[in-house]
């Protein structure tokens, strides 16, 4: 009788063991999977430049270093007061390049080196606030001596209210895209998950000068229209 009691014993605790490592079931999930969907939106703001950029550069060579250097040095004065006499102030001149260096000379029959000179060549960025000076700048810093301005960009000198009138643009753009779909696709628009906007370093170069050609008179320069983009992604709730 003990020994069947004891078998009866170890019966349940095998199932009691068992129940115990059977899993849980989930109860069945009555929630439905969110949907949404994301729309992109371009916004664009197109004014007229203030402001010019011009990278003024002065190349001499010679046979002694110390004469390169003399050279580029005299030109380089004369830049800059002819710069100063065309109300470029201090604070809008910046050198943005200084190099100097050996280079071979070649036999142009034979092609081996005969020689070595020096090249000094001496870049500054100047920044022009009255556009309409534009062509006498040009024209005064070629004939002061610059023989490389290696282009103009044209951009505008507050920024600010044309990049956030295009981020405003680009995100009503976006807003009218999303509801457009929202409609042709005969569901209804949730809350705003999320927003991203990017942009608003758009530039254009409309012009490039080399030193030379245009010394006999004031250069015709045409600073052209600036766009300013900016773009934005916005992602809804569908409900």
């Amino acid at each position: 009788m003990q020994k069947k009691q004891t078998l009866i014993l170890v019966g349940l605790v095998i199932v009691s063991l068992l129940a115990a490592c059977t899993p849980a079931q989930a109860p069945a999930s009555s929630t439905k999977p969110s949907r949404s969907m994301n729309v992109n939106g371009t916004g664009e703001v197109s004014l007229v430049p203030d402001i010019a950029s011009i990278n003024i550069g002065v190349h001499t060579e010679a046979d002694e270093v110390s004469d390169a250097l003399s050279q580029n040095t005299d030109q380089a004065n004369a830049i800059a007061d002819v710069l100063q006499t065309l109300g470029v102030e201090e604070k809008d001149v910046r050198t943005s390049n200084f190099n100097v260096y050996p280079s071979n000379r070649y036999d142009p029959m034979t092609g081996q080196v005969t020689g070595t000179y020096f090249v000094v060549d001496n870049t500054v960025t100047v920044i022009v606030r009255d556009l309409s000076t534009l062509g006498d700048v040009l024209s005064a810093v070629v004939n002061a001596g610059a023989n490389n301005i290696n282009g103009i960009t044209f951009d505008v000198e507050d920024r600010d209210a044309a990049v956030a009138q295009a981020r405003e643009l680009a995100i009503q753009n976006a807003k009218e895209k999303a509801q457009e779909i929202a409609d042709a696709a005969g569901v209804e628009l949730g809350e705003l998950l999320s927003i991203n906007v990017y942009g608003g370093n758009n530039y254009v170069t409309y012009y490039d000068a080399k030193g030379g050609a245009y010394a006999e008179s004031s250069v015709p320069v045409s600073a052209g229209t600036l766009t300013i983009t900016m773009e934005c992604s916005l992602a809804y709730e569908l409900k």
